[in-house]
């Protein structure tokens, strides 16, 4: 099976060289918008790019506001900021995910809580978020959510749509509302992904996206925070900015802020690139059909979007048969130059989390023993 995998992979890609996962494809006008964002000058975190860019995420997601940050690490930051998450608080999140999400709640000194993921999905169960926050968590009388056991207050909930596949937004709002906890949606790689005809993040307060080398498209490095709330988008604009205060010459500021907007010049190379996003997805979908066609044929399962979803299909997902199988197929894939990871380590089993409060997560343990990613870049060839 090794073996005629590898083949299956090269075949697609049409080449017996190295094979990345995911690599960034520029076949626009990136170079040209990178000169003109030269010439003007205008090379930070001031320029039309940046507000141009701003203004077509967020008319191709849906979602009324858009700032631009320098990463998503800093998005999801600034997002548990706006949602009011303070020191000692809690914040329920996945252990199956990238460790940018947990770290961010660290940043704000509050405790991420780790909650298990649907086998199907790769996303936060709804059905096991309810069943822990009814068996540790009440509804107390200021009106918030607090924790039994460790007596701390629980602010907001932070899913993420792993591998571009979009969670189920809609129970989870309704667990949320019902615990009176913000939901923060972590949809770092689900640029192109829907939930129900609504692009992911639309039915969360905020929700974040990442536009790394290795997304599906790319700003070489960037964030983005979406909210179709006008206020918290203000107070994004304005925190992202240092905090300073509108003047042509002095420098004043009235709280703490951070220096996380978007340099003008990655926003020159995420226009080119979004003009390509359709294409891309097109093709990613594509490649993903062939997997799903080549698994059917020799007994393999791939990750699948849920019905009344559509998935980007970032990163496709073989599940093996177990730890054995998929250790002996990362070892023999990367051995013959084509690239395959294993899902990110659980964060529950990091050293800095794994004493943090959560819940059984023997489904996140049990997709991570067997999880393979397969390259996944986009073929334009193929459309």
């Amino acid at each position: 099976m090794f073996e005629d995998l590898v083949k299956f992979i090269r075949d697609l890609y049409q080449t017996n060289s190295f094979i990345p996962l995911h690599e960034p494809q520029f076949l626009g006008k990136e170079k040209e918008y990178l000169l003109d964002v030269i010439d003007s000058t205008f090379v930070s975190s001031v320029g039309k790019s940046v507000d141009t860019f701003e203004d077509r995420i967020s008319n191709f997601t849906g979602i009324k506001y858009a700032t631009a940050t320098v990463n998503c690490t800093s998005a999801i930051h600034l997002s548990l900021l706006l949602a009011g998450v303070k020191e000692e608080d809690e914040v329920i999140t996945q252990s199956f995910n990238f460790i940018a999400g947990a770290n961010a709640i660290s940043y704000c000194r509050a405790d991420p809580v780790f909650v298990d993921i649907d086998r199907d999905s790769l996303t936060m169960s709804p059905i096991k978020l309810e069943n822990f926050l009814k068996t540790n968590y009440e509804i107390r009388e200021d009106g918030r959510c607090w924790n039994r056991v460790t007596n701390k207050r629980l602010v907001a909930c932070l899913p993420m749509n792993s591998y571009g596949f979009p969670t189920d937004i809609n129970g989870l709002k309704k667990i949320c509302d019902d615990f009176h906890i913000k939901l923060i949606e972590d949809s770092a790689e689900s640029l192109g992904s829907f939930c129900k005809s609504r692009h992911t993040g639309s039915e969360s307060i905020l929700s974040t996206l990442s536009f790394n080398g290795n997304k599906i498209i790319t700003t070489g490095g960037g964030g983005m925070i979406l909210t179709n709330d006008k206020n918290l988008h203000n107070k994004a604009k304005h925190l992202s900015t240092t905090a300073k205060l509108p003047h042509r010459w002095e420098f004043n500021h009235d709280e703490i802020g951070f220096n996380f907007r978007m340099p003008n010049l990655n926003a020159a190379l995420g226009l080119a690139q979004l003009e390509m996003i359709e294409d891309f997805i097109i093709s990613k979908r594509d490649i993903a059909l062939k997997y799903q066609e080549w698994g059917i044929k020799n007994n393999l399962v791939f990750i699948k979007e849920q019905e009344g979803s559509k998935s980007n299909y970032w990163l496709n997902c073989l599940m093996t048969e177990d730890r054995h199988e998929r250790d002996s197929l990362l070892e023999y894939t990367n051995s013959n130059n084509v690239m395959t990871r294993p899902s990110w380590t659980p964060l529950h089993l990091l050293g800095m989390y794994e004493k943090n409060f959560k819940s059984d997560l023997k489904d996140t343990v049990w997709v991570h023993e067997r999880l393979i990613n397969l390259p996944s870049s986009p073929i334009l060839e193929l459309l």
